[in-house]
């Protein structure tokens, strides 16, 4: 038995069980893959990024001897963040690897992999899997490779000064939630170029996995603590690899990743989104896109709706996902400046309507209100059979837990289960595909009917879990 799988987003599990032959042998599978796909004989290059995890280095070393040992040359990108070597790997255009664990704790590593003209998809992931256990590698060789330099963070800082300009952002002081995010100095820079005054904000020596879509108690407070100690108009932040943004109004409240994803949809013109299922309710009642197409959890259901969108004639396509991660799935052309298709989670593709706080673009959306959080070490197995009780043709169980909310009405069972009460609230859970934890995402009329469901849900899981 081991935790490494591919999950939302690329290989993940323990740090202990994917340094050394793992690591290797699932970059020489990636590589493997693309040479019989691309005819990539000697001298075809790939690109590796890491974040700031204490294992990443080593693992990266890793990544660069397999491709070499591939007959590629590998490229060393540093620690830069994903959706930067992505881009960086699509403009080469080369493969490319990310070492990185995303937000999950540094306990735990991964390895995110992109083709030429993107991120991978579902049934790559299967071909890798299957060229794993063909190759049969279970050891590595002494990382010995000297990787070629390569480039990732100056093109993705000129892709958004490029298209905003030097006065985007002009007048605007703009904290930044630095903590351990690997893009925490070029947002910075990135900021001050479009004409905003960034101001650095919680930075750290160790790693902190922050979660966009189940916020520590203390980024909450932090950031209410920074908002009143000064003027800002909002605070920015990322999680480790900087795929997900985390954006806070001017009162230090954390916005929903899909609020800022639709309001970013809206200001660069979409006439189609695509989100998970785990995405707000409201987003069909907005009366903002044509077409709102809903997915599974996980970037790659995303980029395969976003396809699906552009087939049936969508104009400009976005992807966004509860999280926050935002994928752009059209080119996005306007004063004689283009911003070009990134079909990966990126943290700096937003837009926000100049001269409104971000509080009152907010309470416009008119968004229901919506809460999640996690339960932490739960074995997928476990939340795979509360999820089948639940969803069981006996419904005395579910309706026997949810009584005081009227029972249960209906079940969408798009990705684990999403049950409406009969008062109208909604309560969905599903397994993360990152780390064994139960996700629970839940919908109310108002916060505290939200707060109280989500507390509720959490303690039901957790006790049906035990």
């Amino acid at each position: 038995m081991t935790s490494l799988k591919f999950g939302t987003s690329g290989l993940r599990g323990l740090v202990t069980e994917l340094v050394g032959a793992p690591a290797y042998a699932y970059a020489r599978a990636f590589c493997a893959m693309i040479a019989a796909d691309e005819a990539a004989g000697p001298g075809g290059e790939v690109m590796i990024g890491r974040d700031l995890r204490a294992s990443s280095p080593a693992i990266a070393a890793l990544c660069a001897q397999a491709a070499a040992d591939a007959g590629l040359v590998p490229l060393d990108c540093g620690e830069t963040p994903t959706p930067a070597l992505a881009l960086a790997a699509m403009r080469l255009p080369a493969p490319a690897i990310m070492v990185t664990g995303s937000h999950i704790p540094e306990d735990r590593n991964g390895l995110k992999f992109y083709r030429r003209e993107g991120e991978i998809d579902k049934a790559d992931e299967a071909r890798i899997v299957a060229l794993h256990e063909r190759l049969g590698l279970r050891q590595a060789p002494e990382p010995t490779a000297a990787p070629r330099r390569g480039e990732a963070g100056a093109p993705y800082v000129a892709r958004y000064v490029d298209f905003y300009g030097p006065d985007a952002l002009a007048g605007l002081v703009v904290g930044v939630y630095q903590h351990s995010g690997v893009a925490r100095d070029l947002i910075c820079e990135v900021l001050a170029a479009v004409g905003a005054r960034p101001v650095a904000l919680g930075r750290a020596d160790r790693f902190i996995p922050v979660d966009t879509e189940a916020l520590r108690p203390e980024d909450e407070a932090l950031a209410c603590r920074w908002a009143g100690e000064q003027r800002l108009d909002a605070i920015v932040s990322t999680d480790g690899d900087a795929d997900r943004p985390l954006v806070a109004d001017e009162s230090g409240r954390f916005l929903r990743g899909d609020l800022v994803g639709a309001l970013t949809a809206a200001v660069l013109g979409a006439d189609a989104i695509v989100t998970p299922v785990t995405s707000n309710s409201a987003l069909e009642k907005l009366g903002l896109f044509e077409r709102v197409w809903r997915t599974k959890v996980g970037s790659p259901h995303v980029i395969a709706g976003m396809n699906e969108a552009r087939a049936a004639g969508a104009r400009i396509v976005v992807g966004f996902e509860a999280n926050g991660g935002l994928l752009l799935g059209s080119d996005v052309t306007r004063g004689g400046r283009t911003l070009a298709a990134l079909p990966t989670r990126a943290c700096l593709d937003r837009a926000a309507r100049a001269g409104a706080p971000l509080s009152r673009l907010s309470a416009e959306a008119r968004f229901a209100v919506a809460l999640s959080n996690r339960l932490q070490n739960v074995a997928q197995e476990k939340t795979a059979a509360l999820i089948a009780r639940l969803d069981g043709a006996d419904a005395t169980f579910r309706d026997r837990a949810f009584a005081g909310h009227g029972g249960v009405v209906a079940l969408d069972r798009c990705d684990g289960l999403r049950m409406t009460l009969g008062n109208g609230a909604t309560l969905h859970l599903r397994a993360s595909g990152n780390a064994p934890e139960l996700r629970v995402y839940v919908e109310a009329a108002t916060q505290e009917a939200a707060e109280a469901l989500l507390a509720e849900g959490l303690g039901f899981a957790a006790r049906e879990t035990a």
